[in-house]
């Protein structure tokens, strides 16, 4: 006994946290009426945004990162999304996606191409190949508790460096809301996990769940600003592990929310003598790669 506490007990350091000013606390039916009540409160948005892609990974070697695009992101409940990058400097369009829930189109101008298909994507498809505007849709959106999911809480911490002071980290409680399938026998799928931060019972990220019980999505929040009464995240992180794919969204602007928009907001036009890949048939995909030079420049 007296040498489990003597000299042969070996010592080292740790990261050295500390528990925020404030922990605010809810129930799972006060988490989950803000989340519908938030939801709720947006039918329509436009978005001034910059956004930079991040493609490639560990089975490649190499990540590629492009330079950050303006533009606009415009979204009607439930599923309809625009999404328009500029040419940096020249403001001209460098790409053009839009959505309605069930298919997309991807119009690249520089390129004369565009890229036609479903809204999912096939697991052969990696990086640009692989986006598709319905993930960014999800990941803006964080939708209400389907009227057909199960739910349940736990809680949990992570750890923050604190903006205010250098070399300082705090340990952050946290919710964590599980948004499951109804059971089938005695099993249910995870759809997806929503964490809120106690510090301001805020989400800061939502895992999205594919059906083989894999991260699909994982998107993180952050900055959040009051716009008109509704708090929103001026900077969205999202990462498409299985696709080797990343997006940086950053809210550069004051956005505009519940806006009455005009029927052809979702409408995509390609211009005729544009080459088309259609992501749906394996040889337009294979033959046709245009969606590689999306977007043009990179560093």
């Amino acid at each position: 006994m007296p040498a489990l506490t003597g000299c042969l007990v070996h010592k080292h350091t740790v990261l050295k946290t500390h528990a925020p000013e404030a922990v605010f606390s809810a129930t799972l039916e006060e988490l989950l009426d803000a989340t519908n009540s938030r939801y709720g409160d947006l039918n329509s948005m436009l978005l001034p945004v910059q956004i930079s892609t991040m493609t490639g990974g560990a089975t490649q070697g190499v990540v590629k990162e492009s330079i950050s695009f303006k533009g606009y992101i415009i979204i009607s409940k439930p599923e309809m999304i625009r999404v328009i990058l500029q040419v940096p400097l020249l403001n001209s369009r460098a790409l053009e996606m839009v959505s309605n829930g069930t298919s997309f189109k991807m119009l690249i101008p520089p390129q004369h191409c565009a890229i036609v298909g479903s809204d999912v994507s096939q697991p052969s498809q990696k990086g640009l190949y692989s986006l598709r505007p319905a993930v960014i849709l999800d990941s803006i959106l964080i939708k209400a508790r389907g009227t057909d999911q199960v739910v349940s809480m736990t809680q949990d911490s992570r750890v923050v460096a604190n903006p205010k002071k250098r070399k300082d980290y705090i340990q952050e409680p946290d919710y964590d809301i599980e948004f499951l399938s109804q059971p089938e026998g005695p099993v249910a799928r995870t759809l997806r996990v929503l964490h809120i931060s106690r510090v301001n019972l805020l989400p800061y990220r939502q895992d999205i769940y594919n059906a083989e019980g894999k991260v699909a999505t994982q998107a993180v929040y952050s900055n959040y600003q009051k716009f008109g009464g509704i708090d929103f995240p001026t900077k969205i992180v999202i990462q498409r592990p299985l696709d080797e794919l990343g997006l940086t969204i950053v809210v550069d602007r004051a956005p505009t929310f519940n806006q009455k928009l005009e029927p052809d907001s979702f409408q995509l036009t390609i211009p005729s003598g544009t080459a088309t890949q259609n992501m749906d048939d394996p040889l337009s995909a294979k033959s046709n790669p245009c969606v590689s030079h999306v977007p043009p420049p990179q560093h």
